[in-house]
Parts: C-alpha cells; sequence; structure tokens
C-alpha cells in the first residue's frame, strides 16, 4: 500500500475517534456546568482546555462555555475541535478515495458538509448526541463494509491508539477537578459505560471502580486497556514477522510497555497517581503514533491536516 494512502486512512481513525471523544467530553462538562451554577466556569473551562492541549491565551478574552464551544467545538480550522477534525477526516478520506468504500466516503463528506449547520442550529447536547451518531456510523462502515486487510488496520490502528489517548485525558479532567467536576457516574456515561460497569460490579458503585474499570476492564471496548490491546493486534496483523529475541516495531514497544504497567500494577497505585499515570498513557500514545509514521510513511508530507478552502 502507498505511503501516502496508508497515512490517510491512520488518520480517518484518529480524526473520527478524536471528534466523537472530544463531542463526549465537552457533553458531560457542559452539561454540569449548566446543572450546576455554584460550579467555577472559569476555572473548569481552563482547566479542561489545557488538558485538550489548548491552553487559554490573553486573545480568547474571558473563559466560559461559549469559548469552550467556540475552540473545541466548532472551530473548522483547529484539527483538534471536533468541527475541524471532521473536516480533516473528509479530506484524508479524499486523499484515499481509491481505497474507502463508497459508503464511508460518502458519509464522512455529509457530516462534513452538515457539521457548521448542525452546530449553529442545535443546541450544544443535540449537537454532541448528532457527532457521536456520525461516528458510530462510521465504525459501522469501517467493521461491516471494509475488508479486514491493511486497509483496516490501518484504521482501526488510528482508532484504538486516539481513544486510548483521548480516554486518559477525560479521566485526567476528572481526577484534576475532583470535587468540582462531574462525578464519576457522568464520566461512564459519557463513555458510554454505565450500564456495563453496573453488570461488572453487581450495581456497587465506587470513584475507585469506575475509574479502574475505564483503565483496566479488559473486555470494554473504551477502556484503555482495551483500546491499547486493539492497537497492538492491529500493529502485529500490519507487521506480523517479529524478532526472536527482542521486539523490533517502537510503537509496538511503547504501547506494549504502558499497557503491560496498567495490568501488572497494583489498580491502588494506578488510581492514587491518576493524573501523572494518564499522562504515560498520553506520552506513549505520541511515541508510538511517531513510530507508526517513521515505519509506515516517512517519505509523505504529512496529511494529518491539510488546509482547504472551506
Amino acid at each position: 500500500m502507498l505511503s501516502r494512502i496508508a497515512e490517510s486512512l491512520f488518520w480517518i481513525g484518529r480524526y473520527v475517534e478524536r471528534a466523537d471523544d472530544t463531542a463526549r467530553i465537552l457533553d458531560v462538562h457542559v452539561q454540569m456546568l449548566s446543572e450546576e451554577p455554584w460550579a467555577e466556569e472559569s476555572a473548569a473551562c481552563r482547566t479542561l482546555m489545557a488538558i485538550m492541549d489548548h491552553p487559554a491565551t490573553p486573545e480568547d478574552g474571558p473563559v466560559g462555555r461559549e469559548t469552550l464551544l467556540r475552540l473545541l467545538a466548532h472551530d473548522r480550522s483547529n484539527p483538534s475541535a471536533i468541527a475541524g477534525a471532521l473536516v480533516a477526516a473528509r479530506e484524508n478520506a479524499r486523499r484515499a478515495r481509491e481505497i474507502v468504500s463508497t459508503e464511508l466516503w460518502e458519509t464522512l463528506n455529509t457530516t462534513r458538509n452538515d457539521v457548521v449547520t448542525v452546530g449553529r442550529t442545535r443546541r450544544p447536547h443535540e449537537f454532541f448526541a448528532w457527532v457521536r451518531e456520525r461516528a458510530a456510523v462510521v465504525a459501522g462502515l469501517m467493521e461491516s463494509a471494509t475488508p479486514h486487510d491493511a486497509t483496516w488496520h490501518f484504521m482501526v490502528l488510528g482508532q484504538s491508539i486516539e481513544r486510548a489517548d483521548m480516554t486518559a485525558r477525560l479521566l485526567t479532567t476528572q481526577a484534576r477537578l475532583g470535587a468540582a467536576g462531574p462525578g464519576w457516574t457522568s464520566v461512564l456515561r459519557s463513555c458510554g459505560a454505565h450500564e456495563a460497569y453496573l453488570r461488572a460490579h453487581r450495581g456497587r458503585t465506587s470513584d475507585d471502580d469506575a475509574a479502574g474499570f475505564l483503565v483496566l476492564d479488559r473486555l470494554f471496548p473504551r477502556s484503555i486497556v482495551y483500546a491499547l490491546g486493539s492497537a497492538d493486534r492491529a500493529l502485529r496483523a500490519l507487521e506480523p514477522v517479529e524478532s526472536r529475541r527482542e521486539v523490533s516495531d517502537e510503537a509496538v514497544r511503547e504501547l506494549g510497555v504502558v499497557r503491560s504497567r496498567l495490568e501488572f500494577a497494583r489498580r491502588s497505585d494506578t488510581i492514587d497517581d491518576l493524573p501523572a499515570v494518564m499522562g504515560q498513557v498520553q506520552e506513549a500514545c505520541a511515541r508510538a503514533s511517531e513510530a507508526v509514521r517513521d515505519r509506515y510513511f516517512p517519505s509523505t508530507v504529512s496529511t494529518a491536516w491539510v488546509g482547504e478552502a472551506l
């Protein structure tokens, strides 16, 4: 497969997952600010923006819900925002048009065309729900209408690395905000994990159990350990031959090391130092992404974000 096409497929998976997870994170926190008038809005918004790698600057003006939504939801020029990520996913699909299915292309193209109108005409919660639905359609088409060959593995690889990173950001947000945050039940709901968590723990609830579920559960697709395992499986399918003595793929090494730390550390140690541990997950995902780039598409001009006339 050509390097430029492989890179585009990788970034389709990452950008759609980024839009989905950003919508989930914002939905929880915007809802919290709406329901709890005593919450310190400026401090909460600044904390969230910093965790999402978009620290507030003086040019942003007063930081509140409107600023948060403008910068992290509706900005089409920023691929870290929901709208920007969906635009970038469509652009990468255009570059890999000869590989992606017609259904997947049409879904991404329609989503890109509608994102501004939906963002302007619907309330935040309705907009976030629409984003999650569109991301679910893309994920369904990836699973059911894409051959499970290198095309699929590159998209799943991007999706899985992004999911591990974004779940780590969500957990970091809650851990840092503490009592000022939305609460672990809301965090579970934002990941679609509340019912699965209750079944796994037979209705018993605690903050430590909720955090542990989202980090360590091996059966829930949005847990960090599951996402890291999914990325590992995709990498090994793309490059199945390994040395008898050591792992030669740096991306496999980075993800494997942090996954082993999570799986074999005492849960209490992980929960007690959650922001630092989640920082390690984010760093490992960033290094793994760089290793994937260097191994599979080193000669390409990055298509992670290529501006176009909007």
